[in-house]
């Protein structure tokens, strides 16, 4: 039996969404047809970054000596920020997921976005701003009064404020006028969040995965998904993503040019920013201005409302393939 650490939870504001991609990756491996292939061992980070295992802390070591193979499910800060991947490259524990450069790159939206222009590619104009520092910023009112006024200056309205560090759609606000450009720094900064101001794109929203080594190919790309929103909602917030009221096509109802240019962006973001075994990228297509790159996701939620797990069932597979499929990617880099 090969043994299969399934590393879930971490220090980050994702911590419950880890937690469920974790449990329904260790149900797959519990379950037939992989119960007789691999032997599945939960691992809990907990919110102050200890590790547990059957109950009992642990030291990560420890889990390195007593694992073949560790598959993360742990999104956001330390999980997905390329930390716990320089931790197991240290151990030589194989694992899932980009390693720990690429997922730096990115986790920081900013930088994502210079190797989308580096690409080609084109993404929506945007201000970064670091993180307040009560040392340096002065009083946090006329901080965020300042720095909206900044933005305001630099991209006409309506905006999309997003932190620089994060997933799972966390913190993202749609500011239609300066007073909620102020609250939204004033938000980021009681969190001590950067920012990152960016111009709002109409049009439709498409998520795209990209899977190595899959069903003869070395980069396929199920079909594009498209993102409905409920009514009066502005963007794929938390919220949306997590309490079912969002709408998902799949395959989305795109122009034939449109889907494989989703699809040739996709695999291009992959390639380029040496992501690994699989990925997902998130895109607007704007009936007038064509197609915007927003961010690329590293390590893709796998929980019952996630969209990896939807466009895998379209194609007509299923989660066990997927989970033996990458495990046998890190086991055979």
């Amino acid at each position: 039996m090969i043994k299969v650490g399934v590393l879930r939870g971490g220090p980050s504001a994702e911590y419950d969404i880890s937690l469920a991609t974790g449990e329904r990756i260790l149900s797959v491996l519990r379950n037939e047809p992989l119960c007789n292939i691999y032997e599945p061992i939960d691992i809990l980070v907990n919110k102050n970054g200890v590790w547990h295992s059957k109950g009992f802390e642990v030291e990560p070591e420890r889990i390195a000596r007593n694992v073949d193979v560790i598959i993360n499910a742990m999104h956001g800060t330390y999980g997905e920020d390329g930390k716990v991947q320089q931790l197991l490259d240290n151990l030589h524990v194989p694992y899932t997921g980009s390693g720990a450069f690429a997922s730096a790159l990115g986790m920081h939206k900013g930088l994502s976005k210079d190797e989308f222009h580096r690409m080609g590619i084109r993404t929506p104009r945007h201000i970064l701003f670091h993180s307040y520092d009560e040392n340096l910023d002065g009083n946090i009112t006329e901080y965020s009064h300042r720095k909206a006024r900044e933005a305001w200056e630099f991209l006409p309205p309506p905006w999309i404020v997003k932190p620089v560090f994060g997933g799972s759609s966390l913190g993202i606000y749609v500011c239609k006028k300066f007073e909620d450009l102020e609250n939204a720094f004033l938000l980021g900064a009681n969190m001590h969040t950067s920012v990152i101001v960016e111009e709002m794109i109409e049009g439709k929203e498409a998520s795209v995965s990209v899977i190595e080594n899959f069903r003869g190919k070395d980069l396929y790309t199920p079909p594009p998904i498209e993102i409905r929103l409920a009514d009066g909602k502005k963007c794929f917030d938390y919220e949306s993503k997590y309490d079912g009221s969002m709408h998902l096509i799949c395959p989305g109802k795109f122009a034939r040019d449109d889907i494989m240019e989703l699809e040739r962006m996709a695999k291009l973001i992959h390639k380029e920013m040496n992501l690994r075994h699989y990925s997902q990228s998130d895109f607007i297509v704007s009936p007038k201005k064509g197609i915007y790159a927003l961010e690329v996701n590293t390590l893709p939620g796998l929980t019952l409302h996630s969209l990896f797990p939807r466009s895998m069932e379209d194609i007509g597979s299923s989660m066990s393939e997927f989970v033996d499929h990458i495990i046998n990617l890190a086991l055979h880099k």
